[in-house]
């Protein structure tokens, strides 16, 4: 079939496999170009099929040689119909880690359940041993308890008070207000449910009495702060609550697990495309002005540079992992620099429908959002006719 891309708000329904595979080719390549890293040496990533996750993934595994297992829900292409982008994103990967003599594994199902953690437990028993590294990057709207079955779901809102500001439909260009009323207290709470740190623990605690977690494990998870002008929409809203509590579930494990060596960190990134990002008002307008702001200065970053650099430059350097006074890694230095942040304000206070696309790289924004979906990819017939069909080498 001719796959073209189909849109419904900030999501993509349709993904291509060959653009997805191109794209994790890219990173693969430019992980290789650098220097080889004294990394972990075998590695579990849950939420790895896109992001943060995949790009750990790919650093982990031809950056430092590492044996992978990547856990992320089964999107299957069938007869007439596109796969899911994260599916085509681990095909490739598995298949390039297998081709490198790496064992690679995918443990398909929703992160969130007991019968997911079993079966992850059960594979590193099998064909690993033990982890040394667990990556937990899962980005969700929706979450069942696995113990009470009692489901909860998340919401972008501010806290406190009515939050108005600029925001754009990244698809037209056009820049209008929006005012968004705060959240209630049960709103609040069903967002830090969802995405706190209580499954980052389950996990741990799973991976630890199943015996298949390494003394000196390290594990992290991901946060953002951002900059004054979405801070009120994120870091001082409900999702800000929610990485509140993550940053206190990695203190948390930080201490259980340097019982025995092991470590804990949450890692501060950069705002980037993605689509939970994409979904939250204002932070598009904002990344389009950032993006335009770092390209110009040569210190842009996306998933892939942003975590090489992660890992060669603060979590395998050698020596304490350097953090921040709440114990955080930052990697999110070049983002609020005062220099960026001076120019990406007065980028924003000067931004209409008519100006948008001259004083902002919405663009860029646009084509970052079609690319995480194998779209607008460089060397890439779209014309051809392509097998949505795709298997992922040893899926469990």
């Amino acid at each position: 079939m001719i796959i073209k891309p189909r849109t419904r708000g900030f999501i993509c329904t349709t993904a291509h496999p060959v653009g997805c595979a191109h794209q994790v080719q890219e990173q693969m390549d430019y992980v290789k170009a650098h220097p080889a890293l004294q990394g972990p040496r075998n590695v579990l990533v849950i939420g790895a099929s896109a992001g943060y996750g995949l790009a750990a993934r790919i650093v982990a595994a031809f950056g430092a040689g590492a044996n992978t297992i990547g856990i992320y829900r089964a999107g299957e292409g069938k007869p007439g119909r596109t796969a899911s982008a994260g599916w085509y994103n681990s095909a490739a990967f598995e298949q390039a880690a297998q081709a490198a003599g790496l064992k690679s594994f995918s443990v398909t199902g929703d992160a969130f359940t007991a019968e997911t953690k079993a079966k992850a437990v059960e594979t590193i028993r099998r064909e690993l041993g033990q982890v040394d590294l667990v990556v937990y990057s899962v980005a969700s709207a929706r979450r069942t308890d696995p113990v009470t079955g009692e489901t909860f779901n998340s919401v972008l809102k501010p806290l406190g008070g009515t939050y108005t500001n600029k925001t754009v439909n990244f698809h037209s260009g056009e820049v209008s207000m929006i005012s968004i009323e705060p959240a209630n207290e049960q709103e609040t709470k069903e967002t830090v449910a969802v995405m706190g740190g209580d499954d980052w623990q389950l996990w741990i605690d799973a991976l630890r009495e199943g015996g298949v977690l390494a003394d000196n494990a390290t594990t992290i998870s991901y946060s953002y702060i951002g900059s004054r002008i979405t801070q009120p929409i994120y870091r001082d809203g409900t999702i800000g609550q929610a990485k509140d509590h993550l940053e206190a579930t990695a203190k948390r494990l930080n201490e259980q697990l340097g019982a025995t060596g092991g470590r804990a960190f949450v890692t501060v990134s950069k705002a980037l495309v993605t689509q939970s990002s994409s979904a939250i008002p204002v932070v598009p307008l904002y990344i389009s002005a950032l993006y335009k702001v770092m390209k110009e200065k040569g210190i842009h970053e996306g998933c892939i540079e942003q975590t090489y650099r992660l890992f060669s430059e603060r979590l395998y350097a050698g020596g304490e992992v350097p953090v921040d006074e709440e114990g955080r890694i930052r990697i999110d230095d070049r983002e609020l620099r005062e220099d960026v942040q001076s120019e990406v304000a007065k980028l924003w206070e000067a931004v209409t429908t008519d100006n948008i696309e001259q004083l902002t790289d919405l663009a860029g924004y646009r084509q970052e959002f079609f690319q995480l979906f194998g779209f607008e990819t460089d060397g890439v017939d779209y014309e051809a006719d392509v097998d949505p069909m795709v298997e992922v080498p040893n899926v469990l």
